[in-house]
């Protein structure tokens, strides 16, 4: 039960004084604050094993360096911890004749601090989500919580350590623009235009910029801009990831994958001219579907932001509060996960984790996140493939969605 690290490249190459070009076939891909981040963690990570630290050892491990990695993911979860805190209090917990672990705060931090999914991808798939989701839930509750600033701050530096949220940005920038710049409704609900707030504006502008700044400035200064997008957005690794997130896409390639097959059998297709490159290796190449049209970056993002602009379109014009806003990032998670380019499967948790919050408060959407989570959590097991693994993937399911079941029932019964 190896865990991997994730980005082991910037740890190493940022630890030299002169990073080298390439330093792994899975490029570099994460913003300049989780190379910040993983340089702190290089100077703690050379009292356990300095060999970790060499550029060239790809696929170095020992158990020193594995004591490291689960230590440092315990130690950086403190912030997931704090974050579920601050959510929890965002959370009417008034229920008349209630037992403590009946009530929706203890329930949702159960769910939160416990959601099988986040424990499989950091502490045994592992990774360093726990603190990215951490200033994620840290954001909403400042939202809640009507601190709009520190939100929208907490939202801004997340995005630079990891810039896979920009699923769910269009959510933070309708909900800010409509609920804190916008300072009045008319009495129907709908906008009132004549207060719009230019001071508001520019302090958001300006926390965004400042941000960006610190993050991307040394780059532009160096000229080096170009270079750090194409590493963030390397549309040449393909439509889908290694493991197919159970998307749209998935279902796409599947269909072309029977066609062709089909086409073969009845003679409509030469077998020369069948594309040789796997769509799902995951590493820095493209594919070209065989019998139906291949799908370009271009094309995902148009089927996403037709799929989020509902949801938009009704956090705009009907807004309902941090609520509403919460079910708009979801359903914005959700649909980027469903038509987004080379989705990873682990991102079904950014819609999974803000659920939970709302999860606790409605019956309705109590029983969709159990839907959510159950599937959500079933695609999550190609993470885990070695045969020790098995009887624990599944135990740890089964803890989860029968208390998910079972606590909800309770809540709403």
């Amino acid at each position: 039960m190896l865990p991997r690290l994730v980005l082991n490249s910037w740890t190493q190459a940022i630890h030299l004084p002169s990073p080298p070009k390439a330093t792994s076939e899975w490029t570099l891909d994460y913003p300049p604050f989780f190379a910040w981040f993983e340089y702190i963690l290089s100077h703690v990570a050379k009292y356990f094993d300095q060999e970790m630290l060499n550029v060239r050892n790809l696929n170095y491990s020992s158990s020193r360096t594995l004591l490291f990695q689960r230590f440092s993911v315990i130690f950086m979860d403190v912030l997931f911890v704090y974050a579920v805190h601050e959510c929890c209090k965002c959370i009417d917990g008034k229920k008349v004749g209630k037992e403590l672990t009946e009530k929706p705060k203890f329930i949702l931090s159960v769910l939160l601090l416990w959601n099988f999914g986040l424990l499989i991808v950091d502490h045994i798939h592992f990774q360093y989500n726990g603190f990215l989701f951490g200033l994620m839930l840290l954001s909403i509750a400042r939202l809640f919580q009507k601190r709009h600033m520190e939100g929208a701050f907490f939202f801004a530096v997340l995005l630079h350590f990891k810039h896979i949220y920009l699923y769910v940005a269009p959510a933070y920038g309708v909900y800010l623009l409509r609920s804190y710049c916008f300072t009045a409704n008319k009495p129907d609900g709908s906008i009132r235009w004549n207060s719009f707030s230019f001071v508001r504006v520019i302090s958001l502008g300006l926390v965004v910029f400042l941000v960006s700044a610190l993050s991307l400035g040394p780059f532009l200064a160096l000229n080096q801009l170009p270079q750090v997008f194409s590493r963030l957005f390397p549309f040449k690794r393909g439509l889908c990831h290694a493991y197919w997130a159970p998307n749209f896409w998935a279902l796409y390639n599947a269909l072309d994958k029977v066609l062709s097959v089909i086409g073969l059998k009845l003679k409509f297709l030469d077998p020369n001219n069948i594309p040789k490159a796997s769509m799902t290796s995951g590493l820095v190449q493209q594919f070209q579907h065989t019998v139906l049209p291949s799908v370009t970056p271009l094309t995902t993002l148009i089927c996403t932001l037709i799929a989020i602009l509902p949801s938009i379109f009704c956090l705009w014009f009907k807004p309902q509060g941090p609520r509403g806003f919460l079910r708009c990032l979801t359903l914005c998670a959700l649909s980027s996960f469903m038509f987004g380019w080379h989705v990873h499967e682990k991102a079904i948790l950014l819609a999974i984790l803000p659920m939970s919050l709302l999860s606790v408060q409605k019956a309705g959407d109590a029983s969709i996140f159990l839907i959510l989570t159950t599937t959500g959590h079933y695609s999550l097991f190609p993470l885990l493939f070695t045969a020790p693994e098995l009887p624990i993937k599944i135990l740890l399911m089964l803890l989860f969605t029968i208390y998910s079941i079972s606590s909800l029932k309770t809540l709403f019964r």
